[in-house]
Protein backbone atom coordinates (compact mmCIF):
# COMPACT_ATOMS: atom_id res chain seq x y z
CA UNK A 1 0.00 0.00 0.00
CA UNK A 2 3.05 2.27 0.11
CA UNK A 3 2.47 2.97 -3.58
CA UNK A 4 -0.49 5.20 -2.63
CA UNK A 5 1.12 7.17 0.23
CA UNK A 6 2.06 10.09 -2.04
CA UNK A 7 -1.52 10.43 -3.27
CA UNK A 8 -2.89 10.06 0.27
CA UNK A 9 -0.67 12.91 1.46
CA UNK A 10 -2.07 14.99 -1.39
CA UNK A 11 -5.56 14.14 -0.14
CA UNK A 12 -4.61 15.33 3.34
CA UNK A 13 -3.22 18.57 1.92
CA UNK A 14 -6.39 19.13 -0.09
CA UNK A 15 -8.53 18.39 2.97
CA UNK A 16 -6.73 21.09 4.95
CA UNK A 17 -8.17 23.71 2.61
CA UNK A 18 -11.42 23.21 4.51
CA UNK A 19 -9.95 24.13 7.92
CA UNK A 20 -12.53 25.93 10.04
CA UNK A 21 -15.32 25.44 7.49
CA UNK A 22 -16.43 21.80 7.62
CA UNK A 23 -17.52 21.24 11.25
CA UNK A 24 -19.31 19.13 12.34
CA UNK A 25 -18.19 17.25 9.22
CA UNK A 26 -14.61 15.99 8.76
CA UNK A 27 -11.95 17.48 6.50
CA UNK A 28 -11.64 15.32 3.40
CA UNK A 29 -9.62 15.45 0.20
CA UNK A 30 -9.89 13.24 -2.88
CA UNK A 31 -7.60 12.34 -5.80
CA UNK A 32 -8.63 10.39 -8.91
CA UNK A 33 -6.02 8.60 -11.04
CA UNK A 34 -6.33 6.96 -14.45
CA UNK A 35 -4.82 3.59 -15.45
CA UNK A 36 -1.47 5.31 -16.12
CA UNK A 37 -1.46 6.59 -12.50
CA UNK A 38 -1.92 10.18 -13.72
CA UNK A 39 -4.08 12.47 -11.58
CA UNK A 40 -7.13 13.42 -13.64
CA UNK A 41 -9.27 15.11 -10.98
CA UNK A 42 -9.12 16.35 -7.38
CA UNK A 43 -11.64 17.63 -4.88
CA UNK A 44 -12.16 18.50 -1.24
CA UNK A 45 -14.98 19.19 1.21
CA UNK A 46 -15.18 22.98 1.21
CA UNK A 47 -17.79 23.54 3.92
CA UNK A 48 -20.56 21.80 5.83
CA UNK A 49 -23.56 21.44 3.54
CA UNK A 50 -21.51 21.55 0.35
CA UNK A 51 -20.38 18.59 -1.78
CA UNK A 52 -18.18 15.96 -0.14
CA UNK A 53 -14.66 15.56 -1.51
CA UNK A 54 -15.47 12.54 -3.70
CA UNK A 55 -18.49 14.26 -5.23
CA UNK A 56 -16.45 17.45 -5.76
CA UNK A 57 -13.88 15.43 -7.73
CA UNK A 58 -16.29 13.13 -9.61
CA UNK A 59 -18.64 15.85 -10.84
CA UNK A 60 -15.86 17.60 -12.72
CA UNK A 61 -15.67 16.93 -16.45
CA UNK A 62 -14.13 13.66 -17.56
CA UNK A 63 -14.70 9.93 -17.95
CA UNK A 64 -13.65 8.19 -14.73
CA UNK A 65 -14.48 4.61 -15.72
CA UNK A 66 -11.64 2.28 -14.69
CA UNK A 67 -9.98 4.96 -12.52
CA UNK A 68 -8.67 4.68 -8.96
CA UNK A 69 -10.10 7.03 -6.34
CA UNK A 70 -7.97 7.94 -3.29
CA UNK A 71 -9.63 9.56 -0.27
CA UNK A 72 -8.49 10.08 3.32
CA UNK A 73 -11.82 8.98 4.84
CA UNK A 74 -14.13 6.09 3.96
CA UNK A 75 -16.80 7.28 1.47
CA UNK A 76 -20.20 7.84 3.04
CA UNK A 77 -23.09 5.48 2.33
CA UNK A 78 -26.03 7.45 3.76
CA UNK A 79 -28.11 10.47 2.87
CA UNK A 80 -27.26 13.59 4.86
CA UNK A 81 -27.17 17.10 3.47
CA UNK A 82 -25.76 15.51 0.30
CA UNK A 83 -26.39 12.11 -1.36
CA UNK A 84 -24.12 9.09 -0.59
CA UNK A 85 -20.66 9.32 -2.16
CA UNK A 86 -20.48 5.53 -2.45
CA UNK A 87 -23.42 5.55 -4.87
CA UNK A 88 -21.77 8.14 -7.12
CA UNK A 89 -18.46 6.24 -7.08
CA UNK A 90 -20.28 3.12 -8.30
CA UNK A 91 -22.23 5.10 -10.89
CA UNK A 92 -19.05 6.66 -12.35
CA UNK A 93 -17.43 3.25 -12.88
CA UNK A 94 -14.50 3.64 -10.48
CA UNK A 95 -12.36 0.46 -10.49
CA UNK A 96 -10.57 0.82 -7.11
CA UNK A 97 -10.92 2.93 -3.96
CA UNK A 98 -7.98 3.64 -1.66
CA UNK A 99 -9.03 4.96 1.76
CA UNK A 100 -7.01 6.42 4.63
CA UNK A 101 -9.21 5.50 7.60
CA UNK A 102 -12.64 4.07 8.29
CA UNK A 103 -15.34 6.56 9.21
CA UNK A 104 -15.99 6.53 13.01
CA UNK A 105 -19.51 7.88 12.42
CA UNK A 106 -21.89 4.99 13.27
CA UNK A 107 -24.01 5.97 10.24
CA UNK A 108 -21.08 4.92 8.03
CA UNK A 109 -18.59 2.81 10.06
CA UNK A 110 -17.63 0.34 7.34
CA UNK A 111 -20.92 0.47 5.45
CA UNK A 112 -19.42 2.61 2.68
CA UNK A 113 -16.60 0.15 2.12
CA UNK A 114 -19.02 -2.77 2.18
CA UNK A 115 -21.29 -1.14 -0.40
CA UNK A 116 -18.32 -0.52 -2.73
CA UNK A 117 -17.05 -4.09 -2.30
CA UNK A 118 -20.50 -5.49 -3.06
CA UNK A 119 -20.44 -3.48 -6.29
CA UNK A 120 -17.19 -5.21 -7.33
CA UNK A 121 -14.86 -2.28 -6.58
CA UNK A 122 -11.38 -3.17 -5.33
CA UNK A 123 -10.83 -1.70 -1.85
CA UNK A 124 -7.33 -0.82 -0.62
CA UNK A 125 -6.60 0.51 2.84
CA UNK A 126 -6.11 1.82 5.38
CA UNK A 127 -3.22 3.96 4.06
CA UNK A 128 -1.44 6.44 6.38
CA UNK A 129 -4.18 5.72 8.91
CA UNK A 130 -2.57 7.55 11.85
CA UNK A 131 -1.96 10.69 9.79
CA UNK A 132 -5.54 10.61 8.60
CA UNK A 133 -6.81 10.21 12.17
CA UNK A 134 -4.64 13.13 13.32
CA UNK A 135 -6.07 15.31 10.56
CA UNK A 136 -9.60 14.63 11.81
CA UNK A 137 -8.86 14.21 15.51
CA UNK A 138 -11.81 16.43 16.41
CA UNK A 139 -14.25 14.44 14.28
CA UNK A 140 -12.79 11.18 15.60
CA UNK A 141 -13.33 12.13 19.26
CA UNK A 142 -16.81 13.52 18.55
CA UNK A 143 -17.96 10.16 17.19
CA UNK A 144 -15.99 7.70 19.33
CA UNK A 145 -16.55 9.47 22.67
CA UNK A 146 -19.49 11.79 21.91
CA UNK A 147 -17.57 14.66 23.48
CA UNK A 148 -16.26 18.08 22.51
CA UNK A 149 -12.56 18.18 21.59
CA UNK A 150 -10.66 20.51 23.97
CA UNK A 151 -7.44 22.37 23.13
CA UNK A 152 -5.64 24.83 25.38
CA UNK A 153 -3.26 27.64 24.43
CA UNK A 154 -0.67 29.19 26.73
CA UNK A 155 2.02 31.81 26.18
CA UNK A 156 4.76 31.91 28.81
CA UNK A 157 8.27 32.93 29.69
CA UNK A 158 10.94 30.23 29.87
CA UNK A 159 10.10 29.78 33.55
CA UNK A 160 6.40 29.27 32.87
CA UNK A 161 5.02 32.70 33.80
CA UNK A 162 2.10 34.31 31.97
CA UNK A 163 2.33 37.73 33.62
CA UNK A 164 4.00 39.70 36.37
CA UNK A 165 2.53 39.70 39.88
CA UNK A 166 0.69 42.93 38.98
CA UNK A 167 -0.89 41.25 35.95
CA UNK A 168 1.21 42.89 33.24
CA UNK A 169 1.41 40.47 30.28
CA UNK A 170 1.76 42.61 27.14
CA UNK A 171 3.56 41.22 25.41
CA UNK A 172 5.28 38.02 26.50
CA UNK A 173 5.43 36.54 23.01
CA UNK A 174 6.19 38.16 19.67
CA UNK A 175 3.79 39.51 17.07
CA UNK A 176 4.58 36.47 14.89
CA UNK A 177 3.41 34.17 17.68
CA UNK A 178 0.25 36.20 18.23
CA UNK A 179 -0.55 36.01 14.51
CA UNK A 180 -0.14 32.23 14.69
CA UNK A 181 -2.69 32.14 17.52
CA UNK A 182 -5.21 33.81 15.20
CA UNK A 183 -4.63 30.99 12.70
CA UNK A 184 -4.98 28.32 15.40
CA UNK A 185 -8.37 29.75 16.41
CA UNK A 186 -9.71 28.95 12.95
CA UNK A 187 -9.31 25.23 13.65
CA UNK A 188 -11.89 25.33 16.45
CA UNK A 189 -15.65 25.86 16.64
CA UNK A 190 -15.31 28.19 19.62
CA UNK A 191 -12.87 29.92 21.94
CA UNK A 192 -13.31 29.91 25.71
CA UNK A 193 -12.10 32.34 28.34
CA UNK A 194 -12.87 33.55 31.86
CA UNK A 195 -14.29 36.74 33.32
CA UNK A 196 -10.90 37.35 34.99
CA UNK A 197 -9.14 37.44 31.62
CA UNK A 198 -11.83 39.72 30.17
CA UNK A 199 -11.58 42.16 33.07
CA UNK A 200 -7.76 42.15 33.03
CA UNK A 201 -7.17 42.37 29.24
CA UNK A 202 -10.50 43.37 27.64
CA UNK A 203 -9.74 41.16 24.58
CA UNK A 204 -11.88 41.10 21.42
CA UNK A 205 -11.12 37.44 20.60
CA UNK A 206 -12.67 37.60 17.14
CA UNK A 207 -14.52 34.34 16.47
CA UNK A 208 -17.95 33.12 15.40
CA UNK A 209 -18.54 31.39 18.79
CA UNK A 210 -17.24 32.52 22.17
CA UNK A 211 -17.62 30.84 25.55
CA UNK A 212 -17.34 32.95 28.71
CA UNK A 213 -17.04 31.44 32.18
CA UNK A 214 -18.36 34.20 34.47
CA UNK A 215 -19.45 32.61 37.73
CA UNK A 216 -20.45 35.86 39.43
CA UNK A 217 -21.55 37.71 36.25
CA UNK A 218 -18.84 40.34 36.66
CA UNK A 219 -18.62 41.22 32.97
CA UNK A 220 -21.10 43.34 31.03
CA UNK A 221 -21.86 44.11 27.42
CA UNK A 222 -19.40 47.03 27.30
CA UNK A 223 -16.43 44.64 27.12
CA UNK A 224 -14.95 44.08 23.66
CA UNK A 225 -15.60 40.34 23.67
CA UNK A 226 -19.36 40.98 23.54
CA UNK A 227 -19.15 43.08 20.37
CA UNK A 228 -19.49 40.17 17.93
CA UNK A 229 -20.11 36.45 17.58
CA UNK A 230 -22.48 34.00 19.22
CA UNK A 231 -21.74 34.08 22.94
CA UNK A 232 -22.41 31.48 25.62
CA UNK A 233 -22.08 32.72 29.21
CA UNK A 234 -21.85 30.08 31.94
CA UNK A 235 -22.62 31.41 35.43
CA UNK A 236 -23.32 29.97 38.88
CA UNK A 237 -26.77 28.53 39.45
CA UNK A 238 -26.65 30.23 42.88
CA UNK A 239 -26.43 33.68 41.31
CA UNK A 240 -29.58 35.81 41.39
CA UNK A 241 -29.97 37.67 38.12
CA UNK A 242 -32.22 39.46 35.68
CA UNK A 243 -30.76 37.89 32.58
CA UNK A 244 -34.06 37.47 30.78
CA UNK A 245 -34.05 41.19 29.99
CA UNK A 246 -30.47 41.03 28.71
CA UNK A 247 -31.27 38.03 26.53
CA UNK A 248 -34.26 39.76 24.98
CA UNK A 249 -31.98 42.58 23.89
CA UNK A 250 -29.18 40.34 22.63
CA UNK A 251 -30.46 37.06 21.14
CA UNK A 252 -26.86 36.21 20.16
CA UNK A 253 -25.98 35.80 23.85
CA UNK A 254 -27.09 32.68 25.72
CA UNK A 255 -26.81 32.44 29.52
CA UNK A 256 -26.48 28.98 31.09
CA UNK A 257 -26.89 28.26 34.79
CA UNK A 258 -24.04 26.01 35.90
CA UNK A 259 -23.36 24.00 39.08
CA UNK A 260 -20.22 24.94 41.04
CA UNK A 261 -17.62 22.95 42.95
CA UNK A 262 -15.51 24.80 45.55
CA UNK A 263 -16.51 28.14 43.99
CA UNK A 264 -15.52 26.94 40.52
CA UNK A 265 -17.91 26.22 37.67
CA UNK A 266 -18.24 22.52 36.90
CA UNK A 267 -16.22 21.97 33.71
CA UNK A 268 -17.68 18.54 32.95
CA UNK A 269 -21.16 20.11 32.92
CA UNK A 270 -19.93 22.91 30.64
CA UNK A 271 -18.36 20.51 28.14
CA UNK A 272 -21.51 18.37 28.01
CA UNK A 273 -23.55 21.51 27.32
CA UNK A 274 -21.17 22.60 24.56
CA UNK A 275 -21.52 19.23 22.83
CA UNK A 276 -25.30 19.54 23.15
CA UNK A 277 -25.11 23.00 21.53
CA UNK A 278 -23.16 21.55 18.59
CA UNK A 279 -19.79 23.01 19.62
CA UNK A 280 -17.59 20.13 18.49
CA UNK A 281 -14.24 21.72 19.44
CA UNK A 282 -13.12 24.52 21.73
CA UNK A 283 -9.85 26.41 22.29
CA UNK A 284 -9.26 27.58 25.86
CA UNK A 285 -7.41 30.90 26.18
CA UNK A 286 -7.32 32.09 29.74
CA UNK A 287 -5.30 32.62 32.92
CA UNK A 288 -3.47 30.12 35.08
CA UNK A 289 -6.38 29.23 37.35
CA UNK A 290 -8.75 28.19 34.57
CA UNK A 291 -5.89 26.54 32.67
CA UNK A 292 -5.19 24.40 35.71
CA UNK A 293 -8.85 23.45 36.04
CA UNK A 294 -9.07 22.49 32.36
CA UNK A 295 -5.87 20.47 32.24
CA UNK A 296 -7.53 17.11 33.08
CA UNK A 297 -9.99 17.66 30.21
CA UNK A 298 -7.70 18.72 27.35
CA UNK A 299 -6.84 16.74 24.22
CA UNK A 300 -4.17 19.13 22.92
CA UNK A 301 -1.89 21.85 24.31
CA UNK A 302 -0.38 24.72 22.31
CA UNK A 303 2.48 26.02 24.46
CA UNK A 304 4.22 29.19 23.24
CA UNK A 305 7.51 29.92 25.03
CA UNK A 306 9.27 33.30 24.82
CA UNK A 307 13.01 33.66 25.60
CA UNK A 308 12.31 35.67 28.74
CA UNK A 309 12.72 34.94 32.45
CA UNK A 310 10.65 36.62 35.17
CA UNK A 311 11.91 34.75 38.22
CA UNK A 312 10.29 32.49 40.78
CA UNK A 313 8.52 35.15 42.88
CA UNK A 314 7.93 37.68 40.10
CA UNK A 315 5.05 36.29 38.08
CA UNK A 316 1.93 34.17 37.76
CA UNK A 317 2.13 30.55 36.62
CA UNK A 318 0.41 29.26 33.49
CA UNK A 319 -1.12 26.40 35.51
CA UNK A 320 -2.33 27.49 38.94
CA UNK A 321 -4.16 25.38 41.47
CA UNK A 322 -2.39 22.11 40.68
CA UNK A 323 -1.09 20.50 43.88
CA UNK A 324 1.15 17.45 43.48
CA UNK A 325 3.42 15.82 46.03
CA UNK A 326 5.02 13.30 43.68
CA UNK A 327 6.35 13.30 40.13
CA UNK A 328 4.09 10.30 39.49
CA UNK A 329 1.10 12.62 40.00
CA UNK A 330 2.11 14.93 37.15
CA UNK A 331 -0.12 15.44 34.12
CA UNK A 332 1.64 13.53 31.35
CA UNK A 333 1.52 14.75 27.76
CA UNK A 334 2.95 13.46 24.48
CA UNK A 335 5.17 15.62 22.29
CA UNK A 336 3.54 16.19 18.91
CA UNK A 337 5.54 18.88 17.10
CA UNK A 338 7.34 22.20 17.45
CA UNK A 339 7.66 25.38 15.38
CA UNK A 340 9.72 28.57 15.59
CA UNK A 341 8.14 32.04 15.39
CA UNK A 342 10.83 34.70 15.59
CA UNK A 343 12.60 34.07 18.89
CA UNK A 344 9.63 32.16 20.31
CA UNK A 345 8.96 28.45 20.11
CA UNK A 346 5.58 26.74 19.90
CA UNK A 347 5.48 23.22 21.33
CA UNK A 348 2.36 21.19 20.63
CA UNK A 349 1.45 18.32 22.94
CA UNK A 350 -1.41 15.84 22.98
CA UNK A 351 -2.92 13.68 25.71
Amino acid sequence: MKQFEKEMRKCIKLAQKGIGMTSPNPMVGCVIMNSANEIVSTGYHRACGLAHAERDALLKSGDFRGCTLVVNLEPCSHYGKTPPCADLIIEKGIKAVVYGMKDPNPKVAGKGIRKLKDAGINIIGPVLEEECKKLNEVFYKNHTQRKTFVALKTATTIDGKISTKSGDSKWITSEKSRNEVKKIRKFYDAILTSSSTIIADNPSMLHKNKIILDRELKTDLDFNIYKNGNIYVFYSEDKNNTLELKQSKRPDIKYIKTPSDDKKLNISFILKKLYHFGIMSVLVESGGSLNGSFLPHIDKLYHFIAPKILGDNSGKSCFDGLITDKISQCTNLKFESSKIFGDDILVIYSK
